[in-house]
């Protein structure tokens, strides 16, 4: 099966992120301007979180907390399981059931935030490397 560098060589690489201290509004209102559904949190240019829209439900919403007043610090998500490039899709399928989460941080070999895939991205992924056997098993036997 693919790596998770085939879904950043097609998806790219640009990483949305507030800073730490941004409130939860001006957050969503980013997810919403990007139509994503996580954000990368960092504090001195360095990756420390994330926040989804999970969060957002479950840590304000639910809570009666305000949007205004709340930032980001209080509700991200922080210790994901982290995968690497060279990750294959296979590996990201088992820690997202096992671990009930949509977004993976990606870091390269300098441990370096290079990527967020989410659950529809291995999806997607999934699908594409399935229609490619599909298409190659179907010219082998054309071509038997």
């Amino acid at each position: 099966m693919k790596k998770v560098a085939h879904i950043l060589s097609r998806k790219g690489t640009n990483i949305i992120a507030v800073n730490i201290h941004s409130t939860v509004l001006e957050t969503i209102q980013v997810m919403a301007e990007k139509n994503i559904g996580s954000v990368v949190v960092k504090e001195n240019n360095k990756y420390v979180g994330l926040v989804t829209e999970r969060d957002y439900a479950r840590k304000v919403i639910l809570l009666g907390k305000s949007s205004g007043e709340t930032t980001v610090e209080e509700i991200m998500s922080t210790g994901l399981p982290r995968i690497t490039p060279e990750s294959s899709i296979e590996t990201c399928m088992h820690i997202m059931s096992d671990n009930n989460i949509r977004y993976l941080p990606v870091f390269d070999i300098h441990d370096e935030l290079c990527g967020i895939i989410s659950i529809l991205d291995v999806i997607n992924e999934a699908i594409h490397f399935h229609k490619e056997t599909i298409e190659q098993l179907h010219n082998y036997i054309q071509s038997a």
